[in-house]
């Protein structure tokens, strides 16, 4: 190789080097100039805690049923004759003895004046035999008339005695048949329409092809009928006995109720009837409550739902219901321990009290602190920080952190 052509050469070498150099130095003062990576994850969620509420309940259960009326009445004619007035308004309240109905009296006016007559004919005869009947005894006495005529006065004034009684019993009936023209109120209730016109031929009587007029049926107070099983049924027996709260099978339990466009049962009764037959067919007894109705609100027939104790009183836990979870087939709820970390603790659930706090029947215990807000955001074995809530969620009783100061970003929020 020449002089010329290796010279050439080195220029290029160190040329190439100090230009690698150049890049190599530009990158560790790039590398120099960025900031340290951040260690750890994000920090512990935020969420609120509360103790289960302690209170005396009882379990309860629904049925539904509907309203009788405590009495219900057929108003029917007990004379025949033509319909003349008609003395309410339909659909009106009534009293008991207020007019409903009259029918023509003049026939059974002239029949009471008749049968009046009847016995004034009896008595005017009574009269004579009496004399008559007098005398004899005398006559007798003295052997100046037969026994034979003796007896025959006597018989006759015998006659006139019950042929006045028999004019007064015809006069009674017949009195009795005129006040039954007018019809009047059994009892205290509602009434229904009129069933038939004034000028109508009314069929009366004690058969069975009277002519119906109206019904009449009482509201208030108003019976509230439902069935139950048999299980229920040993179950109220056994827990409700005289002096636990019940007097005979069940009866004097308090129940409450409410209609199918409530939300709430706010309507308070008393249980008052139990049959004494189960029904074969069904399997049910049926069972009956009492319930005012000043209001006028109930009406028979209507449907609604009761509620009756099925246990006797007894302290329980409540927590939440939004503070419960799912998972498959299980309950559970999230507890924060002394440490500040979430656990599963799963638990038996019960009726739901208020429409927002659950009863447990197993699996927490009174000082439990339990998660009832920002559930979704923590899992179990996390460490969570205790918020402050406003006030206890769901009437539930809000619980201090571990140690009884606030946590790591709560400071200065409100309690």
């Amino acid at each position: 190789m020449n002089a010329p052509k290796f010279a050439a050469l080195s220029r290029i070498s160190k040329s190439l080097w100090r230009t690698g150099l150049s890049l190599t130095l530009a990158v560790l003062v790039a590398s120099c100039g960025d900031k340290p990576q951040q260690k750890g994850g994000p920090p512990p969620p935020t969420v609120t805690v509360a103790q289960p509420t302690k209170r005396t309940i009882f379990d309860f259960d629904e049925y539904v049923g509907r309203f009788v009326a405590v009495n219900s009445v057929e108003v029917r004619a007990r004379v025949s004759g033509y319909l003349e007035s008609v003395h309410f308004k339909d659909g009106s309240k009534v009293k008991q003895g207020d007019l409903l109905f009259t029918i023509d009296k003049r026939p059974f006016q002239n029949a009471m004046a008749q049968v009046r007559a009847t016995l004034t004919q009896a008595k005017s005869n009574q009269s004579f035999t009496e004399a008559d009947f007098i005398r004899g005894e005398q006559l007798a006495k003295e052997k100046t008339i037969t026994d034979q005529v003796f007896q025959q006065r006597s018989q006759a004034y015998r006659n006139a005695q019950a042929a006045v009684a028999g004019a007064e019993a015809a006069l009674r009936t017949a009195e009795l048949d005129l006040s039954f023209t007018e019809l009047r109120a059994p009892v205290d209730g509602r009434i229904g329409d009129r069933r038939v016109s004034p000028g109508n031929l009314v069929t009366g009587g004690a058969g069975g092809n009277t002519t119906l007029l109206a019904t009449i049926v009482t509201d208030d107070p108003i019976h509230f009928e439902f069935t139950f099983d048999e299980a229920s049924y040993l179950r109220y027996e056994r827990a409700f006995k005289p002096g636990n709260g019940g007097t005979n099978r069940g009866t004097g339990v308090k129940v409450s109720l409410k209609l199918i466009d409530e939300n709430d049962f706010g309507h308070s009764g008393t249980l008052d009837f139990v049959d004494n037959v189960i029904s074969p067919s069904t399997g049910t007894i049926r069972g009956r409550a009492l319930f005012a109705n000043s209001k006028d609100l109930f009406t028979p027939g209507m449907f609604a739902r009761v509620r009756v104790p099925a246990s006797p009183p007894y302290e329980a836990l409540l927590v939440p219901d939004a503070a419960i979870g799912s998972e498959q087939s299980r309950k559970f709820v999230l507890v924060v321990d002394g440490e500040n970390t979430a656990q599963t603790r799963y638990v038996t659930p019960g009726q739901l009290a208020d429409g927002k706090l659950r009863v447990i029947k197993d699996g927490i215990a009174p000082g439990d602190r339990i998660i009832v807000n920002g559930m979704a955001r923590v899992r179990a074995g996390q460490k969570v920080n205790i918020g402050r809530p406003g006030g206890p969620p769901g009437g539930a009783k809000p619980a201090a952190d571990a140690v009884g100061k606030p946590a790591a970003g709560e400071a200065g929020k409100p309690k």
